[in-house]
């Protein structure tokens, strides 16, 4: 397989280390350079992008703020020359932490790790989609929610409210967003808002950055709205113009 990397760096030579040490590797391509958070941001929403190398300390908006968006497939690597930022680092979910300059060695243990990540999280959504049920602890009970049965689900704090189509009353389960998204066939669900994952089945109207339903209404924002974009067009029955039928 090959790894989709992208480079966000505003020090030139330090950008183009990183670039060439993608470039003689194998398994890797270079999707992107960018010298800001800015500029990358339309290529990491709407590619579908394996690997980040990511510097930290950039104007407007610097790479940890930057990180916290990214989404949750794209495996990030920072590479910077200010050590005292490892420990956050981690904590938004970087895969390693390397410091300038960054040695061909030092990189290619960081793709590895990457490489390996892509690999697994390629076996489980081949798993996920196999999968036709949930089961939640709710109310000191488990719950197994068949997944075609699942409108949307609504994050509050630790917990989530899954709104099904066979009952009024949303199931409430203590767990996070983050986890669900991850358990979840990515073939049938689709985050949309940092508060909210719809079962695309279920999607029926959109209207003005809102889905909705019978008694709810789910917004769309900014952050997930590409992702949400790209599933349209790919459903969209476009008509062609020049081939479309007339009546005589």
């Amino acid at each position: 397989m090959t790894l989709r990397t992208v480079v966000i760096d505003d020090e030139p030579l330090a950008q183009e280390l990183i670039a060439g040490y993608i470039d003689k590797t194998p398994y890797m391509e270079l999707v992107g350079k960018f010298s800001s958070a800015q500029e990358a941001i339309k290529t990491i929403l709407e590619d579908k992008i394996d690997l980040l190398f990511l510097d930290i300390n950039m104007p407007q908006l610097n790479g940890m703020e930057f990180a916290r968006i990214v989404p949750s497939h794209c495996n990030i690597v920072f590479a910077t020359a200010y050590e005292q930022y490892a420990l956050e680092g981690f904590k938004v979910g970087a895969i390693d932490y390397l410091m300038k300059p960054v040695s061909y060695d030092e990189f290619i243990t960081a793709a590895n790790k990457a490489l390996n990540r892509v690999e697994l999280h390629q076996q489980a959504v081949a798993q996920q989609n196999k999968r036709d049920c949930i089961i939640v602890k709710s109310d000191y009970k488990l719950v197994q929610i068949p997944l075609e049965c699942i409108e949307f689900i609504e994050g509050l704090k630790d917990y989530v409210k899954i709104h099904v189509n066979y009952q009024q009353q949303s199931i409430i389960s203590l767990m996070g967003m983050k986890a669900l998204e991850n358990f979840l066939p990515s073939d049938k669900f689709i985050r949309v808002h940092r508060s909210y994952i719809v079962g695309t089945r279920h999607i029926r109207i959109i209207e003005r950055n809102r889905i909705i339903f019978a008694n709810h209404s789910v917004p769309v924002s900014d952050s997930y709205r590409q992702a949400f974009i790209n599933y349209i067009n790919t459903n969209s029955l476009q008509p062609n113009k020049n081939n479309a039928e007339t009546d005589e």
